[in-house]
C-alpha cells in the first residue's frame, strides 16, 4: 500500500513536532506501508520571509519572492529527513522539481502541469522514504515557481494521483472535518467521511480544512483523501466519492462572519433547503438580505452582527436535523 501524506506548518512548527512528525512515520513504514511525505514551511516561517522581502522591496520581483520563499519548505524538508535518519528510518529530501513538479511561469500561483514522478519511484525502490517539499515546483525555464495559496496540498494530491497511491492524508492541527466550525459552532459534529463534491462546496464558501484546488485535483483523479490531526489520534474524515445513498441530504454549513456569508452544502441544497433556512431564521427574527443556489450548495447573507446566531440556528435546525 503507497500512501501520500502531507503535514502542515503547524505540525513542523519546532523541534519537538518534527520529531513526532518522524515517530508517525516510522510507525507506518513498520507496518509495511510505503510512504511518500510533503511538506509545509515551519510555523509562519513563508510569512517572515515574505516580510523580509517587502522591507527591502515595496514590490519585490515575482520570480525572486518565489526563489525566496520556496526555501521554507526546504529547510524543512532536510530538517525531517534528519529526524528520521536518527530513527533509522531512511529518508531522502527532494524539491519540487526533484520529485518531478513542472509548472507554468506563473510566479506566486502555478499550476501544475506535469508530474514525472520517475525519481520518487526510483527512492521507494531503494527502501528510502521521499519528503518533498510542497507549495513549488519548476517551470519550462527553470525557475522555481511557487504554487500559490493551500500550494502544499495541492502538491500532496498531484503527487498521489502521478503515483496512483492508494490514499492522500493531510495532517493538520484539527481532527477531521465537521458539519461546521466548531470553534463557533459548539454542536458540530465531526463526520467520519463526506463526499467530495459537498467538501468542494464547502472549501469554495470558506472552509478553512482543504482548499478547493486540492480537492479538484483529488476529484478528477480519483484520489481518495483523508484529513487527520498530527496532534491526536484517531480515523480522521474521509473525502471520497459517496453513493448517493450514503450522501448526507446537508453535509455542513461553514460561512464568512464579516461578510454574514453562509452557506449549507449536501445534494439536498436546493430551492426548498434555501426557503427553510429563510422562514427558520424569520423565526429568530433575523432577515437574509440575499440567497442564492450553487452547485452541490446554497448560500445566503444576514447582517454581520446576525451572523452567528444564523449559523448556529441553521446548523441545529437543518444540518443536524436533515445530515
Amino acid at each position: 500500500m503507497l500512501i501520500v501524506q502531507k503535514f502542515g506548518g503547524s505540525s513542523l512548527a519546532d523541534r519537538e513536532r518534527l520529531r513526532h512528525v518522524a515517530q508517525l512515520c516510522l510507525k507506518r513504514r513498520q507496518r509495511d506501508q510505503e510512504l511518500v511525505v510533503v511538506v509545509s514551511a515551519m510555523g509562519d516561517t513563508t510569512d517572515i520571509l515574505s516580510g523580509r522581502a517587502r522591507e527591502l522591496s515595496a514590490d519585490p520581483p515575482a520570480r525572486e519572492l518565489d526563489a525566496l520563499v520556496t526555501t521554507g519548505e526546504q529547510q524543512t524538508a532536510a530538517l525531517l529527513v534528519m529526524a528520521m535518519e536518527e530513527l533509522g528510518l531512511p529518508a531522502v529530501s527532494l524539491t519540487g522539481w526533484q520529485a518531478g513538479i513542472l509548472t507554468d511561469d506563473n510566479f506566486g500561483d502555478g499550476q501544475i502541469r506535469v508530474v514525472a514522478p520517475n525519481r520518487l519511484r526510483a527512492e521507494l525502490s531503494r527502501g528510502r522514504l521521499p519528503v518533498v517539499t510542497g507549495f513549488q515546483g519548476v517551470c519550462v525555464q527553470g525557475d522555481i515557481t511557487s504554487l500559490g495559496r493551500g500550494g502544499s496540498d495541492t502538491t500532496a494530491v498531484a503527487l498521489a494521483t502521478a503515483l496512483e497511491a492508494d490514499e492522500c492524508e493531510i495532517y493538520t492541527d484539527v481532527d477531521g472535518v465537521y458539519t461546521a466550525d466548531p470553534r463557533r459552532v459548539p454542536e458540530a459534529r465531526r463526520l467520519e467521511r463526506i463526499d467530495s463534491r459537498d467538501m468542494l462546496a464547502l472549501a469554495t464558501a470558506g472552509a478553512k480544512v482543504l482548499h478547493p484546488k486540492s480537492v479538484e485535483l483529488a476529484m478528477a483523479g480519483n484520489v481518495p483523501l483523508r484529513l487527520l490531526s498530527s496532534f491526536t489520534e484517531g480515523e480522521g474524515t474521509r473525502v471520497c466519492r459517496l453513493p448517493e445513498s450514503k450522501r448526507p441530504r446537508l453535509a455542513g454549513i461553514t460561512g464568512q462572519a464579516a461578510q454574514g456569508r453562509i452557506t449549507l452544502a449536501g445534494k439536498g441544497a436546493d430551492a426548498g433547503t434555501l426557503s427553510a433556512a429563510v422562514l427558520g431564521l424569520a423565526r429568530q427574527g433575523v432577515a437574509v438580505k440575499e440567497g442564492s443556489l450553487l452547485d452541490n450548495a446554497v448560500s445566503l447573507t444576514v447582517a454581520p452582527d446576525a451572523w452567528q446566531q444564523a449559523i448556529e440556528t441553521l446548523h441545529r435546525e437543518l444540518v443536524l436535523s436533515e445530515g
